[in-house]
């Protein structure tokens, strides 16, 4: 089992940055790939970026793509998304996910971690 705990998130202004973090515990030598996926109010949960946790290769929705960065810290097994130019469409709870292989669905799914962001 993998545990994922989110944090850093919050209320700011359009224009504001953002850093979320994700601590993993448990068999985190399982882990494959570490994603953020964010749900807005009223809209279905989408994908927002991944990383692969041992080659560092990184993908992003094409709404996050040059504001948003994600990066890992493998000795602390933590995972983190740096969001810059926050507009108010980012308005979601954001969770951070893991999966185990290269194909198949997110397996383990942090709470979630609201950010607001006012115009």
């Amino acid at each position: 089992q993998v545990q994922l705990v989110e944090s850093g998130g919050g209320l700011v202004q359009a224009g504001d940055s953002l850093r979320l973090s994700c601590a993993a515990s448990g068999r985190t030598s399982t882990i494959y790939e570490m994603g953020w996926l964010r749900q807005a109010p009223g809209k279905e949960r989408e994908f927002v970026a991944s990383i692969f946790w041992s080659r560092g290769r990184t993908s992003y929705s094409d709404s996050v793509k040059g504001r948003f960065t994600i990066s890992r810290d493998n000795a602390k097994n933590t995972v983190y998304l740096e969001m810059n130019s926050l507009k108010p469409e980012d308005t979601a709870v954001f969770y951070c996910a893991a999966k185990e292989g290269i194909i198949g669905p997110y397996k383990y799914w942090g709470q979630g971690t609201q950010v607001t962001v006012s115009s």
